[in-house]
C-alpha cells in the first residue's frame, strides 16, 4: 500500500511552481485604495512566488459577481481566482450564491478546514463564515472573507500550500471535460 503522504507529494513535485492569480474584492465601499484585504492577498501570492494578474471591484449584487467571475475564468492566462468579500451571514453577502453556480466541482474540504482552523483562533463566530473553493473552466475558486485575519489564514494555512497542485488537477478535470 503506498503512503498517501509520498503521493500528495509526488504530484505537488510535479505542478507548476508559479500560479496566474486573478483577486477580485466584493464590496459596495471598497476600491484600490481603501481595499486592503485585496492588497494584502495581492502581497501574499506574490511572496509565496505567484503573479497576481489582475485586481478587481464589484459590487455586493449577485450579477455583477457572477459576472465578473465569467469574464476571469474566460481570460487567458488566469489560472486561480481568489474573491474575498460577502460570505458571511448579513444581509448584503452573496458572493456563495453568485459563486456557487459557476463551479463544476466543489471542494468543501476547504471550507471545512478554513472554519476549524477559524475556530482555533475566533471560537464560534466560525460558524458565520460562508467560505467556499471549487473548480470552474479548468480554474480554481475561492471565496474567502474580507477580514486580514481570515485572509491570511486562509492563504498562509491552506491556499498558498496546496495552489499548484489544485490548478494542476483543475487542469485535468478541464482536458477530460474536452476529450468527451
Amino acid at each position: 500500500m503506498s503512503d498517501p503522504e509520498s503521493s500528495a507529494h509526488a504530484h505537488r513535485s510535479r505542478a507548476a511552481k508559479a500560479v496566474p492569480t486573478a483577486v477580485v474584492t466584493v464590496s459596495d465601499t471598497r476600491d484600490r485604495n481603501s481595499d486592503t484585504g485585496g492588497a494584502l492577498v495581492e502581497e501574499l501570492l506574490r511572496a509565496a512566488g505567484h503573479p497576481c494578474v489582475c485586481r478587481e471591484w464589484v459590487r455586493d449584487e449577485p450579477a455583477q459577481i457572477a459576472a465578473g467571475l465569467d469574464a476571469l475564468l474566460r481570460r487567458d492566462g488566469v489560472a486561480a481566482v481568489i474573491l474575498t468579500g460577502g460570505t458571511g451571514i448579513a444581509p448584503r453577502d452573496c458572493t456563495p450564491e453568485a459563486v456557487e453556480p459557476l463551479l463544476e466541482r466543489s471542494i468543501p474540504g476547504f471550507g471545512e478546514l478554513f472554519r476549524m482552523l477559524s475556530y482555533q483562533e475566533i471560537g464560534s463566530a466560525a460558524m458565520l463564515s460562508r467560505a467556499v473553493a471549487g473548480l470552474a473552466r479548468g480554474r480554481v475558486v475561492f471565496a474567502l472573507p474580507g477580514s486580514r485575519a481570515a485572509l491570511r489564514l486562509a492563504l498562509s494555512k491552506l491556499i498558498l500550500p496546496e495552489l499548484p497542485h489544485l490548478v494542476a488537477e483543475a487542469g485535468k478535470l478541464a482536458s477530460a471535460a474536452e476529450m468527451r
